[in-house]
């Protein structure tokens, strides 16, 4: 099956995090937004005739089926590609770890929007900066910590121990994305979460991954994403 994904042309957001999976099954894809701009997301979700219609990109076209929210489109990918066990007591187990991946991303979009997403950045820096002090003193320790755990406690590389699943790949993209936004502050607390840092580090050498950070395909980050380089907010 030849996949297409809709998600905006110029940003990974959070279709990042199903081209990292897309790329690792080795599945065959188009990344529509990127080949035609932005008009055919728009159309997608505005279309009247669907039955299930998305609320928002990114959204996996599979066959004649539309599946929207990336742990969702994760969940379908992974059961289809062998990246999430068979068995249903882990497969839920692997979607509840993306659901917590899925809450630290709207916390770390919170740092340089704390007011509201409307606002330029400029118009709320002394709510982001106040934000991003707490993000660093109890969240990131919270989530980090608690993924740390989860790779203690599998006994292995991986978040499931030997076997790779879908969230190791979002929890790279995680690290990835905090290196950016603050490099600073991440080099600090990197230390503190070791087996975490390991863990990107394999998923980057891992061939498919590898090879999709070196192409085209992978769009840089950039001040519009998720993750944004502000020098204030890295103390």
């Amino acid at each position: 099956m030849r996949y297409e994904l809709y998600y905006w042309p110029t940003v990974q957001g959070r279709g990042e995090f199903v081209r990292l999976a897309l790329e690792e099954a080795g599945a065959d894809y188009i990344d529509v937004g990127r080949r035609r701009g932005r008009a055919p997301i728009e159309a997608l979700i505005a279309r009247k005739r669907e039955k299930h219609p998305p609320f928002a990109p990114p959204v996996l076209k599979a066959g004649r089926r539309l599946i929207a929210q990336t742990a969702n489109i994760l969940l379908y990918l992974g059961a289809r590609h062998g990246l999430t066990p068979k068995d249903e007591v882990n497969r839920m187990w692997v979607h509840q770890l993306q659901l917590t991946i899925t809450d630290l991303v709207v916390e770390i979009h919170d740092t340089h929007h704390p007011v509201t997403s409307w606002l330029y950045y400029e118009e709320q820096k002394p709510a982001a900066k106040r934000r991003t002090a707490d993000f660093w003193k109890y969240r990131v320790p919270k989530f980090l910590g608690y993924f740390e755990r989860i790779l203690t406690l599998s006994g292995g590389p991986y978040l499931l121990g030997r076997r790779l699943c879908y969230v190791d790949l979002s929890l790279f993209q995680i690290v990835e994305g905090l290196r950016y936004g603050f490099p600073k502050r991440m080099k600090r607390y990197e230390k503190k979460v070791p087996r975490v840092v390991a863990l990107h580090e394999r998923v980057a050498k891992r061939p498919r991954i590898a090879a999709y950070l070196a192409s085209d395909r992978r769009i840089p980050f950039s001040q519009w994403g998720i993750y944004r380089y502000f020098k204030e907010l890295d103390g």
